[in-house]
């Protein structure tokens, strides 16, 4: 976002206000990348903050005395004064005192001071990074509650609608209390329910849905539509394009979790596209699954695991061409050939069933790697979801025409104001400033940390790292503690739920296929004894309370037996214990035969063994840690380049549609 733009209080002017897009070239992100590094480095720890507090403090003193009736009465002065001089910072003050009593009033709960301090980040337009258990949820209520007392249209984004609809419910009656509308959007309400949230003060959904309803008003705007000719259409047209938009414009956006939205999801662009005809592709895909399946990994095609794709040898190409001779048609050109039958390969050696995704009701549902969640209407691109249907046997739904597309980095980009809240957001501070111009700002916690490190362990195969997963939990399990083990794919998390079955011991279990009770599971995960087994699911936004008497015996341990692509989605996992100064405490048992290991394990096996003298001895820690985090940094460097060839690809996409007069 510009550095220039600025949130200003009231309506922002004309009807769809937002940002045009910034055309950067490689030394324009190469100089802001560093930019980002140094300021962070300089200026990334909290910055002194006294002087507002103390006036928060003052403030909150007079309030403290009155009886709700009068403190309503201060409500619309306070508003009058955000509307016509801006966010100052006496003005901010008074609305987070007035905001921290109404929520000790009406939720129970009150700011401590360290909220008040993540609050007026955000409402600067800063990232606040804030421990994992610190209350983000109800600290976004300060930037959101103020800039809505100024007129200013907020959107606060989380990752999954269980959380969309959890926060808003809870934060309402806060809301309600300064005569503030709050509105929800999630996975299946139709358009007028939609265009009534989004026309509250403050609008809580999930990334995925913002940007698509986004998209639809571009497709109904088109790019023929300034505001000039939007302002006469309301006034003269019977049935203007602006009553159909969803959406008001693009002005203040709080998102949480925001190294997951900003970040981690940036990977995979958004697309609206129609349905196409798949009775011609049925035939296609599944010949092409036919012909992949007798191939021979090694000889016809290697494997390229961390690009996701297969790639055919000059054996493979003679080989594919024998074998698609009897087809014809489609067939007979060798680059269309060995583009269908390349895709086939990754569909049948890449992408598998309850890693990737889950087949639920004959259909094809990928399951989200950073959330562990369905994500219930995404496809793969270029025919791939077609393959991985073909593979299932499912139906083919056929490949789609995309109408509109944008990355989330550009449409981030686009609002007003962007800030978030995460509690792992330091490793891509730079990233974050370079694409979005944004700081981050590491905030100090409420009470001291006391989260204990166990040993990590780091196993040569699989079944030694399973073994002692198991000895792990039934040791903790006698001692009355409450588990929570960690895994990273839905198949893993069964096979986890069957080695504890077999050992006799009783636990609970929630991924992408068993997601129903995810509520009850998690509100009881805190209780003596209890074991879950859980994927991503209770990773982010998870609060796993801890039942009378548990923090006596140590709190909630969490086990992880995998590690991440990324650091921070293992910061993630054991930040579910030692939350608000709770004890608790985490370890990672892992092998070299996990995901994460395979490129390095494929070079480096013969050297293994020596660092192994008996069968179920762990690596040393000197060692095994070291490298993890060497294989992680990799990943991490290379996830990182993908999504600066997304963003610069959905530039010159946007570029090319431009002249289609298309709305993206």
């Amino acid at each position: 976002m510009s550095s220039s733009a600025q949130l200003r209080p009231g309506v922002a002017v004309g009807p769809y206000p937002q940002i045009e897009d910034i055309r950067e070239n490689w030394m324009d992100r190469t100089a802001a990348k560093l930019v980002g590094l140094f300021r962070q480095r300089v200026s990334g720890r909290n910055p002194g903050h006294t002087r507002f507090l103390a006036l928060v403090e003052s403030e909150g003193t007079e309030l403290a005395g009155l009886s709700d009736k009068q403190l309503k009465q201060h409500i619309p002065d306070l508003r009058r004064k955000l509307y016509s001089e801006g966010l100052e910072d006496h003005l901010v003050a008074r609305a987070f005192a007035m905001i921290r009593e109404v929520a000790e009033r009406q939720l129970g709960i009150r700011h401590f001071d360290v909220q008040l301090i993540g609050g007026r980040i955000m409402l600067a337009g800063k990232i606040a990074e804030m421990e994992t258990g610190e209350g983000k949820t109800l600290t976004a209520t300060l930037p959101a509650c103020t800039a809505a007392l100024a007129g200013i249209p907020v959107h606060v984004i989380t990752v999954n609608d269980f959380l969309v609809q959890r926060d808003a419910a809870w934060m309402e009656p806060l809301y309600r209390f300064f005569g503030l509308s709050v509105g929800v959007i999630y996975e299946g309400i139709q358009p007028e329910e939609r265009r009534k949230a989004y026309a509250c003060d403050i609008a809580y959904g999930t990334n995925k849905q913002l940007v698509f309803d986004y998209l639809k008003d571009q497709l109904l705007l088109g790019r023929d539509a300034p505001r000039m000719r939007l302002q006469i259409e309301r006034m003269y047209a019977t049935n203007p394009r602006a009553r159909h938009l969803l959406l008001r414009g693009l002005c203040f956006v709080i998102v949480d979790e925001a190294d997951s939205v900003l970040i981690d999801e940036a990977r995979t662009p958004l697309i609206i596209s129609n349905k196409g005809d798949s009775s011609f592709e049925e035939k296609i895909y599944g010949e092409a699954i036919d012909m992949a399946g007798q191939l021979t990994v090694g000889s016809d095609f290697t494997i390229h695991p961390r690009e996701h794709n297969a790639e055919l040898t000059e054996q493979g190409r003679r080989h594919a061409t024998s074998l698609a001779e009897p087809y014809g048609g489609v067939w007979i050109g060798a680059r269309r050939r060995e583009d269908l039958i390349q895709r086939a390969l990754a569909a049948l050696h890449l992408y598998h069933k309850d890693k990737q995704y889950i087949v639920r009701n004959g259909k094809i549902q990928i399951v989200d790697e950073y959330t562990g969640r369905v994500m219930a209407d995404r496809s793969w691109e270029r025919g791939l979801h077609q393959m991985i249907e073909a593979k299932e046997g499912c139906e083919i739904t056929g490949q789609q025409e995309t109408l509109a597309r944008i990355s989330y980095q550009r449409f981030f980009r686009r609002y007003l104001r962007v800030t978030g809240m995460t509690g792992t957001v330091r490793e891509v501070a730079g990233e974050l400033w370079s694409v979005y111009r944004l700081p981050v700002v590491t905030i100090p916690t409420n009470k001291p940390v006391k989260r204990e490190q166990l040993r990590s362990e780091v196993y040569l195969t699989a079944e030694e790292k399973w073994n002692a997963v198991i000895d792990s939990v039934r040791r903790l399990h006698a001692e009355g503690r409450p588990i929570l083990v960690g895994t990273r794919s839905v198949e893993a998390s069964e096979h986890v739920s069957g080695l504890l079955f077999a050992n006799g011991l009783v636990h609970h279990i929630l991924n992408a296929r068993q997601d129903q009770d995810e509520a009850e599971v998690i509100s009881r995960a805190g209780e003596r004894g209890r074991i879950t087994v859980a994927t991503n699911m209770a990773g982010r936004g998870t609060d796993i309370k801890l039942a009378p008497g548990v923090a006596e015996i140590g709190g909630l341990h969490v086990l992880a037996t995998e590690f991440h692509d990324s650091r921070r989605i293992d910061r993630q996992l054991f930040g579910r214990c030692g939350r608000q100064g709770d004890p608790g405490s985490y370890q990672v048992i892992v092998s070299l035969e996990d995901e994460v290991f395979f490129e390095w394990i494929k070079k480096n096996t013969h050297r293994l063994r020596k660092f192994f003298p008996r069968q179920g001895v762990s690596l040393p820690g000197w060692y095994g840690i070291p490298l993890a985090r060497w294989v992680q940094n990799v990943a991490e460097n290379r996830n990182s380049r993908i999504r600066q060839q997304l963003l610069k690809m959905d530039q010159q996409l946007s570029d090319l549609l431009s002249f289609t007069g298309r709305g993206e």
